[in-house]
């Protein structure tokens, strides 16, 4: 993290200008939205509260035609159509980052077109939100919990406690009286205005596809077609979480279709497996679905020429497996019960995390200690700076999770009985809807130029009498370890567990 601050200072100084950030054009948090738009079909539309106004398909004005036009990236992501869609919402579209060979002509570098370009892109990151080492801090509760309930086992596990966080944040919107305290206390919030505000926050600061790098977020609503819904709070979820919606008929092969293509479309189709066993049952009343994509090039690729076979020490046995070698200046930080290096990507790190010899990554998430480290601001000024020969795994390490038993375990209990739950601010029209499912995938991948992960979490909210799913330095990470990858924040984006790597 020091190194990678002083080559940001020293390009800076060398152009001529200060970096700060990377994220969505200036005025991104405002006009993210930039209009989410209505269906273009009056029967996608599901019969909405009468009472609410008729136009509160939840579009905020496009920009007027004598407004200042943003930049746009020519990679910026934007969901597909897809049937029965009342509401599609319209993502920050990110400054490109500048490629220096894009510059390159046969006379040579085009100075100023590049820093033109780049101050750009420059001014853009500066728009971003920044979250505060507070507002990070207050996350980590949640995490640490959560870690702990969601990974146990000595098998390979991988979640994204900040996919998990921005759906529960999302069904307090849905929720009322207890059930919503639950889910407030668990994400340590006062009330659910302050959690829909900063899981906001949270989303604008995170998002950005600027095409060196990518953290991409979305959200969705899934409506049955025989059910009215509350109009405010469908326009409150869509506000705060960027969420598209879709109404259509549930249990039918067309609409599961419909929420498979959106899981695939938002994790770029590294869960296709995963989203394929996502179905909606007829007695569903509303599905509610958050996704994350991740992907960046470390700061210092790896050669190729470098990888070989070493042999990983798994807990069911030796086994060769390639391994990628390299030597860097970094820090290293001894923990209790570890040591730990950090490994920079693009805008955003890697923590390796190694169990001291008798230890193991189960242990270190069970006691919270490999969370308790993430979660310390100080940990850089407690770390020493080493040569770092760094020999590390391939991995591609995948989960699909059933939450329900982690999240009653986490005190998340009245959503999951229908004589308990509140849904209220969703719908007047039954009282007897319980969350039936919550599943969760996630699947981080590295290799020799960077690393790729995505997740997603579907909640279903059912009528009763649908059944509960039952629950479901020398530095050689030659032995099972604990991984996270972190936005430039610090902030946790993926937590696992790799017990075993890819296969030589």
């Amino acid at each position: 993290m020091r190194i990678k601050r002083f080559c940001s200072l020293l390009m800076a100084a060398v152009m001529g200008l200060t970096m700060i950030g990377c994220g969505p054009v200036p005025g991104a948090s405002e006009n993210a939205l930039a209009g989410l738009k209505a269906s273009v079909d009056p029967g996608a539309v599901p019969e909405l509260d009468p009472d609410e106004e008729p136009e509160a398909h939840w579009a905020k004005p496009a920009p007027a035609d004598d407004e200042e036009p943003e930049a746009h990236a020519a990679t910026s992501y934007a969901p597909s159509a897809i049937a029965g869609e009342i509401a599609r919402a319209s993502y920050p579209e990110t400054v490109p980052y500048p490629l220096e060979s894009d510059y390159y002509t046969e006379n040579g570098m085009l100075n100023e077109a590049y820093f033109t370009a780049y101050e750009t892109w420059m001014d853009a990151n500066r728009s971003r939100p920044q979250l505060t080492a507070e507002e990070v801090r207050t996350l980590y509760p949640f995490f640490k919990n959560g870690v702990r309930q969601f990974l146990n086992g000595t098998e390979n596990r991988v979640c994204s406690p900040l996919n998990i966080y921005m759906a529960l944040a999302m069904l307090s919107g849905l929720t009322a009286g207890d059930s919503q305290k639950q889910i407030l206390d668990l994400l340590s919030a006062k009330t659910p205005e302050a959690l829909a505000a900063q899981a906001n926050r949270i989303w604008n600061a995170l998002y950005t596809d600027d095409g060196v790098s990518s953290t991409l977020l979305g959200s969705s609503l899934w409506l049955s077609e025989g059910i009215r819904f509350n109009a405010d709070t469908l326009k409150k979820i869509a506000e705060n979480f960027y969420a598209s919606s879709y109404s259509g008929r549930m249990g039918s092969p067309e609409f599961d279709a419909a929420l498979q293509a959106w899981l695939n479309e938002q994790t770029r189709g590294l869960l296709s497996e995963q989203a394929g066993g996502v179905a909606m049952a007829p007695e569903t009343v509303l599905a509610l679905a958050t996704a994350i994509y991740f992907k960046a090039n470390w700061d210092d690729e790896f050669d190729d020429y470098n990888t070989s076979n070493q042999t990983f020490h798994a807990v069911d046995g030796d086994r060769d497996a390639p391994f990628m070698h390299q030597v860097f200046r970094g820090a290293v930080c001894d923990g209790d019960g570890f040591t730990a290096v950090y490994k920079e990507l693009r805008d955003s790190g890697m923590w390796l995390i190694l169990p001291d010899e008798g230890a193991t990554p189960a242990g270190l998430l069970d006691s919270g200690a490999a969370m308790d480290f993430l979660s310390d601001p100080e940990k850089y000024a407690t770390s020493r700076d080493a040569d770092v020969d760094l020999s590390l795994p391939k991995f591609d390490v995948t989960s699909d999770l059933d939450l329900v038993g982690g999240l009653k375990a986490l005190g998340i209990t009245d959503v999951f009985s229908a004589t308990a739950s509140d849904f209220s601010p969703m719908t007047a029209e039954r009282d007897d809807i319980a969350l039936g499912q919550v599943k969760h995938a996630a699947r981080v991948k590295i290799d020799e130029e960077g690393c790729e992960a995505a997740a997603f979490t579907v909640m279903m909210a059912m009528a009763t009498g649908m059944p509960e799913p039952l629950p479901l330095v020398e530095f050689t990470l030659d032995r099972p370890f604990v991984f996270a990858v972190t936005a430039d924040s610090g902030l946790p984006l993926f937590v696992g567990a790799v017990q075993t790597p890819v296969s030589a």
